[in-house]
């Protein structure tokens, strides 16, 4: 018997990312996952253009960045155990110790030295009003909590300038302003922010500081994501004009503040400026725009790939870095650095410098004593003429002429896409004796806004295309065993894993994740639900009741007669606790045969970034399910 992945195998992997660039050396994180000791522990490596070397040794070492002369690295940790503050530190290029400079109550968001490298601009949150001494909660504003991060009500992100020398900090922007991105140019400070979230949840503007003041430079209707301050007064954005609501595609543009001009430099190129593939063993990743001699540097999903991308002013698009992979992060100083992935190859980080690539680290060289199933890409003809993407991985002990049973599964987003990226949780299924089919059906990424715009119409010509896929796949692989296939999936991915399971008996298990199950709950409930929802479905739930009910699998819950495995974290605030008990109690009221796991601690991103032991635990259940109903 060969050797498959399995759940507790999550401990091995080597997240690479976060790289900085200046001159030959680059700077970069490596994440390391602890089953044992149920966390995550982070430090800094060095390569000088030869040979990579470990920099520091803090077990949260992150967010690396080169001072502007090269003599400093600026970074995050937490160093101090009795201290729940986050650390900005400096250290020596050359070696030496760590220095603190400054700690932050409620995180660092974002770092970037000022042009004569004296000082380091801190993007943090703060609180914009005083709370109450007691443990009551007065909210006043919407969003009042976001994923991953709990309650923001009274809170938003500003810039505080922290002396390298001293440690003395001050606060730059002011306290109206949410800050995502910052640059200095020409010894200004410019940034992108918020100004009103509950009204505009989906516009953020380009700033400049002007003395105590902060300039607004764009019209107040896109959202900008990153940019770049050009000598002749004009700007790149990496910007989002919601034309088409959420489906729209982020492009690349060329903004001149002074006659409102916004030219899309990457119109020839209908894809979003930024990865968007699934991979669940990524980790921190850090993929900012890059302007060198004229080119704009940029990610892109291409279809299933990843592949760094090159515009210049004109609107000429190069491909720099393709192939069947993700390309996850990058850098450029004498040349350039990337990390990148593929389906049967985690993390590592490469050059390319004189035309030539190479790999320069093997964090994860131990995945080659492993027996991995490789995705075999195929193509779905719709019924409507439009071609599908889909793939097939055999059971790692593969027998030829025998029947096995299969998992479909089905990404989150659904702005999002399946491809040239490592699934851990494929693996392991593969290596338990399931195929594994997945697709990009209608509304995923990489194939156009055309393609992705599914708005009001949910569980239809996704559902179809997903449907066709499964037929495909039993038609062309013999192997499946088509009266034990199981369907799985998380976020939008679980939304449709419950409509299925309302839909038809087709499926013999199902093992719904992070999940919608009402559309006017998750519309009152979640960070994002009175901004997406309205965008997805269309209107609200008074001017859109009917609509809003008839896109809610739990309107279908009668129907169910899948077995299904409800997976769902407690702190879970894109897709509220709310949607996992209404419908477990809606099928138990039913008599349906249904679970419900909850993780305590646990959000949205469980399957990515949660607790290591947690993560080992959910890959149990889902495997279990499978095999309980599958293996019949």
């Amino acid at each position: 018997m060969v050797k498959g992945l399995t759940e507790k195998d999550l401990g091995k992997f080597k997240l690479v990312g976060n790289i900085d660039a200046l001159g030959r050396k680059l700077v970069f994180q490596v994440t390391e996952i602890s089953v044992e000791k149920d966390d995550y522990f982070s430090r800094l490596y060095l390569y000088d253009g030869r040979r990579v070397e470990p920099f520091t040794s803090g077990k949260k070492d992150a967010n690396p960045r080169f001072s502007p002369d090269g003599k400093l690295v600026a970074f995050t940790s937490k160093r101090d155990k009795e201290s729940k503050e986050a650390e900005l530190y400096v250290i020596p290029t050359d070696g030496g110790e760590a220095r603190l400079l400054a700690k932050f109550k409620y995180g660092i968001k974002n770092l970037r030295f000022t042009e004569d490298g004296k000082g380091i601009a801190v993007v943090t949150p703060i609180d914009v009003e005083k709370k109450p001494k007691d443990d009551v909660h007065i909210i006043k504003e919407l969003p009042f909590w976001f994923n991953g991060v709990g309650w923001i009500y009274g809170k938003r992100s500003v810039v505080y300038l922290v002396d390298v020398e001293s440690g003395k900090k001050k606060r730059l922007t002011p306290k109206n302003l949410d800050v995502g991105q910052i640059r200095f140019h020409n010894g200004k400070l410019y940034f992108t922010a918020q100004e009103d979230r509950e009204r505009k949840p989906m516009v953020s503007d380009l700033y400049v500081l002007e003395g105590r003041k902060a300039k607004r430079l764009t019209p107040g209707k896109w959202s900008i994501s990153d940019f770049i301050p050009l000598d002749d007064g004009t700007f790149i954005l990496k910007a989002n004009t919601r034309e088409r609501g959420i489906p729209t595609n982020t492009h690349i543009y060329h903004y001149n503040p002074e006659t409102g001009e916004m030219r899309k430099l990457t119109k020839d190129l209908d894809r979003a400026a930024y990865n968007s593939l699934n991979s669940d063993v990524r980790g921190a990743q850090r993929a900012e725009l890059v302007f060198r001699d004229g080119w704009v540097y940029y990610i892109a999903t291409d279809g299933p790939r990843a592949n760094l991308f090159r515009v210049n002013l004109d609107g000429k698009i190069e491909r720099v870095i393709g192939g069947d992979r993700s390309v996850e992060s990058f850098a450029i100083g004498d040349y350039i650095a990337f990390t990148a992935q593929d389906a049967v190859t985690p993390l590592e980080l490469y050059v390319l410098r004189d035309g030539k690539e190479k790999k320069v680290t093997d964090f994860n060289g131990w995945i080659k004593e492993y027996s991995l199933s490789k995705p075999e890409h195929f193509k779905v003809k719709a019924s409507d003429g439009v071609e599908i993407d889909a793939w097939i991985m055999k059971p790692v002990n593969f027998e030829p002429g025998k029947k096995y049973p299969a998992v479909l599964e089905i990404h989150g987003g659904p702005k999002t896409a399946y491809g040239y990226a490592f699934m851990h949780e494929f693996h392991v299924l593969t290596a338990k004796g399931f195929a594994v089919i997945f697709s990009n059906p209608r509304g995923s990424d990489g194939y156009g806004e055309e393609f992705a715009d599914i708005r009001g119409h949910y569980g239809e010509r996704d559902y179809q295309d997903i449907m066709e896929v499964v037929d495909e796949a039993v038609k062309r692989f013999d192997f499946i065993d088509p009266e034990r296939i199981g369907v799985t999936g998380g976020s939008y991915g679980g939304f449709m894993t419950n409509w299925i399971v309302g839909h038809t008996n087709r499926f013999k298990a199902a093992v719904t994740q992070r999940s919608i199950s009402n559309w006017t709950s998750f519309f009152g409930t979640t960070d994002i639900g009175y901004f997406f929802a309205p965008d997805q479905i269309g209107g609200d739930p008074w001017s859109n009741t009917e609509g809003y009910w008839e896109k809610s699998p739990l309107k279908y819950a009668p129907n169910v007669e899948t077995p299904l495995l409800i997976i769902h974290s407690m702190e879970d605030y894109r897709c509220w606790l709310p949607e996992a008990l209404q419908f477990f109690t809606a099928l138990k009221y039913l008599g349906k045969t249904v679970e419900l796991a909850l993780f305590p601690g646990e959000n949205h991103d469980l399957s990515r970034s949660g607790k290591p032991k947690h993560r080992v635990r959910r890959l149990e259940l889902i495997a279990g399910w499978m095999e309980r109903w599958l293996n019949k």
